[in-house]
Parts: structure tokens; C-alpha cells; sequence
């Protein structure tokens, strides 16, 4: 893939030119809120600014913002009233609008035992959701240890995003439970047992209220400058936002015009086309002659389609060398979303992973609605090895794809399962790799594979297949299988 791994340098400053100032669908941003700002009342509810300007009017501060907020004990030991809180959280408020909740903690090595549920206040309606449970198992999903972007000093521990829907009143509770104890009180078993002391909750918990601004608001505010490569001592400057805008599309220039929402679907014999045009050079005699197993790219949206704010991210991309497996992930956000709030949805995660959790962008290289469609992630170009942050110890010579939602109980949809197939038929394809054969990746260090050790695993992999976690959840991790049989025919196999 040498051939088309550096044509993004090239045109970068010429795109840089050719780009319309304002990208549609790009969401406004605000500065980090100062901590006494974050908290201080919003509107009550049911009085709601109802449109984007009077939102903005109203909270010009609002639009693609996140409100971090600290905890505060809610019980201590009577006895030792100096231990550490085993519950913390926040009591009902009012605050600013926001679509999506977490939290965060100082050290990103710390687990969370416990359980996080937060209810929130409807924005327009005053309904009170009941209490939802967080997920707080997230530590899986992150770059590789002993990486640039892992040792930054940026990285936090936090749980999963939750999306909740535009909100705009908040009460969290965080219990520290032991392994047993929490088992316990989700089986509802009776009887008295002794279970061991609750271990000590993180240091340095923070709620984060994330709101991924509006559609329109392009046309308010400016961007963020994105950081320089390496944190702000590497040397590296920093591109502005809107050479950051054209540094993103011009990583799809040979897939799409530059400023693209969206790269086209193509037929099979075009991908074929496309699979030669991408390797000038690179493909041996042997591999000239030989069938290209490539499936029908499918449609995907860009990230200038879903509205990313160029500005939040780490400048420059990072590739790994080819792409030899596919992991698949559920985001563990929740299954209450409509496929017309994914854009928002995906400005969320994005800065949740970016400023809540201190990664260099988006973690996953592509997402999944329930819907089937398919939206870019990380930037560096959807047909490039670019390096994520989405299966803690396998990241290199690997794409993670998240499909939006929660699947432990759930069935991921038929359209979902479909898309996860020609996703994987398409861009394995493009470096001749079989959906349904097998691969050996060497292990970066997880808590199911010691670093260093080669593991033999499915080409189309779930995530608890690489760390020991209930991702992708059972009922999509069961969908596989049949994901791998459908890439494998729409690669004419």
C-alpha cells in the first residue's frame, strides 16, 4: 500500500486552497469551561431556547462543549472519617445542554469497581429519566502501551460514553463494589454472606457532559487549534482549523473530491479498478495475474459528513503497516438513538475520546449505525492503515469498527451485521486478505495475551477475542460468524 500511503502529502497544502472556509455540518466549539462556569444553574426546564441561534444566543458557550464537573462524597465511614468515600457523585442540578455522559479519573491504569448511574433531565419536558447504568469496563478500549499517544501524559481512565439525548439536568452516584458484591447485587441473591471490603474508588473523578453542538453551527465561532504531533514540547506546529479541515480530506483524495461528505459506493468491478489504482507498484506479477478478491466498496460517510471539528484532534496521522485483521466493537453507549442524531452521536464520542480521555482522536477507524451506515473514524484515510485506539494490545496491523450502541441483551440489527460484511469484504480486499480465514498478530500486552506473544485469531475478530471483556457483547459477538460468511461472498469467494 507504499503507493497511496503518502498521496495525502502532497495535496494537503494545495487542498488546503481548494476547501471552502466552513465545512458543512461542522459543529462550533467552545473552550474548556472553567470549572466554576461549568457549574453554575441552567435554564429550568420546560423554558428551553428551542432553536439553534436562540441556543446560542442564550449559551453562546454551549454548542460543541463539554462540562466537566468534580465529584463530591455522598457517605463515609462513621467510623474512619478520613478513609476515602466508598460512594461519590453529584445531587440533582440544573446545568448546561448536553447529549452524552462519562466519567473520567486521573490514572488511566485504575479500574473503576464499582457502578456509575446517572439520571438525566429531558431539555424542553422536565422528565427525569430513571437511573441508567454507566458501563465502567472502557479500559480495553486504548492505544497500545508504551505508545506516543498512550504516554502523552493526557490519558485518563474513564468509563464508556452513555448518549442520553439533549438533557439539561443531571444526577450521578458512583459506588465502589467489590467483584462479588456487585455480582450480588445484580442477581439479586439473598441471604447475608461476607464479601470483602469495597476497594477505593479512583482518584480525581470528574462527570463529563459532553454536547456535540449543532448542525448548523458552522457558522458560529471558530476552531480549535489542534494540538501539535506529540504534545506541545515536540516541535511540531500546530495546523490551523482549517488546514486541519484540509488535511483530513486530503487523506481521501484518491477516493473522493476533496471536501466530500460522503465517499460513493462503487460495483465490483469498479473496487477491482480501484484495488490496482491503489497499489501502482506495489503488487508482484503473481498478484497482477491473480483474481483481486476485493468486495463493492460500500458508502461511507466522512468525517466532514458526521461534522468533526478538525481542531480537536492530534495534527498528522499514524499508520501501522498493513491491515490483516478487522475487531469489531459496540460502543456500549446505549440503544436509545435515532440514525438522525448519529452525526451528533459520533461528535460526541469523539470528543469524549479527544478532550474527557485525552486521546489524539477518535479511537475507532470506522463506526456503524443501526441503520447500516457507515461512517469514517479516526483520520488518515478510510482505505490506509491508519493506527487506532480500540483493542488495547492489538491495534497495530489491525481496523477496529464500532457499531453505535449496546449489545450484551440487545440483537444488533440485520442492516448493521450487513454493513459490518461489506466493510470488511472492501477494505480487507484492498491488502488480499480472506473475512473468513485466520491471522497471527503479535500481542502489544493485554490481560488475555502477554506482549510479545503471536496469537493465532479469526481475521474478523470480536474484541473479547484479543482482551478479556464483554465487547462486542454476546448477541453481535454471535452475529460474526455470519458477518464473515456474508464479506467472504461479497469478495466472490
Amino acid at each position: 500500500m507504499r503507493g497511496f500511503l503518502a498521496s495525502s502529502i502532497g495535496v494537503t497544502c494545495a487542498a488546503a486552497l481548494a476547501l471552502p472556509l466552513t465545512p458543512p455540518a461542522l459543529a462550533a466549539t467552545a473552550r474548556p469551561v472553567p470549572a466554576a462556569e461549568a457549574a453554575r444553574p441552567a435554564p429550568h426546564a420546560g423554558t428551553p431556547a428551542t432553536t439553534p441561534a436562540a441556543r446560542r444566543a442564550a449559551e453562546p458557550s454551549a454548542a460543541g462543549s463539554t462540562q466537566s464537573l468534580p465529584l463530591r462524597p455522598l457517605t463515609r465511614d462513621r467510623a474512619t472519617p478520613s478513609a476515602p468515600a466508598t460512594e461519590q457523585g453529584l445531587s440533582r442540578r440544573a446545568v448546561r445542554h448536553f447529549s452524552l455522559v462519562g466519567v473520567v479519573w486521573d490514572d488511566p491504569d485504575a479500574e473503576l469497581h464499582g457502578r456509575v448511574q446517572v439520571r438525566t433531565r429531558t431539555a424542553g419536558t422536565g422528565t427525569w429519566s430513571g437511573w441508567q447504568d454507566v458501563e465502567t469496563h472502557n479500559a480495553d478500549h486504548a492505544a497500545d502501551r508504551d505508545t506516543p499517544e498512550r504516554t502523552s501524559g493526557r490519558v485518563r481512565g474513564a468509563t464508556a460514553p452513555l448518549w442520553v439525548g439533549d438533557s439539561d439536568g443531571v444526577e450521578l452516584r458512583v459506588r465502589s463494589e467489590s467483584d462479588d458484591s456487585a455480582a450480588d447485587s445484580t442477581g439479586h441473591a439473598s441471604g447475608t454472606r461476607n464479601l470483602p471490603a469495597a476497594p477505593p474508588l479512583p482518584s480525581g473523578l470528574r462527570l463529563e457532559l459532553v454536547d456535540p453542538g449543532e448542525d448548523d453551527d458552522a457558522s458560529s465561532g471558530d476552531e480549535e487549534e489542534p494540538r501539535a504531533a506529540g504534545g506541545a514540547n515536540a516541535g511540531t506546529p500546530a495546523l490551523t482549523g482549517t488546514s486541519a479541515v484540509a488535511e483530513a480530506s486530503a487523506a481521501n483524495a484518491d477516493l473522493a473530491p476533496l471536501g466530500a461528505t460522503e465517499i460513493a459506493a462503487l460495483n465490483r468491478a469498479e473496487s477491482e479498478q480501484e484495488y490496482l489504482a491503489l497499489n501502482p507498484g506495489a503488487l508482484t506479477e503473481r498478484q497482477l495475474r491473480a483474481k483481486p478478491y476485493v468486495g463493492p466498496r460500500p458508502g461511507i460517510v466522512t468525517r466532514r459528513g458526521w461534522g468533526a471539528n478538525e481542531g480537536l484532534r492530534e495534527s498528522g496521522f499514524r499508520y501501522t503497516k498493513k491491515v490483516k485483521a478487522a475487531f469489531v466493537h459496540h460502543t456500549a453507549s446505549g440503544n436509545n438513538y435515532s440514525c438522525s442524531q448519529v452525526p451528533s452521536l459520533i461528535r460526541s464520542i469523539y470528543r469524549y475520546h479527544v478532550k474527557s480521555m485525552g486521546w489524539r482522536d477518535i479511537g475507532y477507524n470506522f463506526l456503524i449505525d443501526k441503520c447500516g451506515k457507515i461512517y469514517e473514524g479516526r483520520a488518515g484515510g478510510v482505505a490506509k492503515p491508519v493506527l487506532g485506539a480500540h483493542t488495547l494490545g492489538f491495534n497495530s496491523n489491525s481496523m477496529g469498527i464500532a457499531v453505535l450502541g449496546s449489545y450484551g441483551a440487545t440483537k444488533p440489527s440485520k442492516s448493521a451485521v450487513k454493513a459490518v460484511a461489506r466493510l470488511t469484504a472492501w477494505k480487507l480486499g484492498l491488502y488480499r486478505v480472506n473475512p473468513k480465514g485466520k491471522t497471527t498478530l503479535k500481542s502489544a500486552g493485554s490481560n488475555l495475551h502477554r506482549k510479545g506473544k503471536k496469537v493465532r485469531l479469526n481475521v474478523i475478530s470480536g474484541h473479547r477475542d484479543g482482551f478479556k471483556t464483554e465487547c462486542p457483547g454476546r448477541k453481535l459477538y454471535g452475529k460474526l460468524g455470519s458477518a464473515r460468511s456474508k464479506a467472504a461472498r461479497y469478495q466472490g469467494r
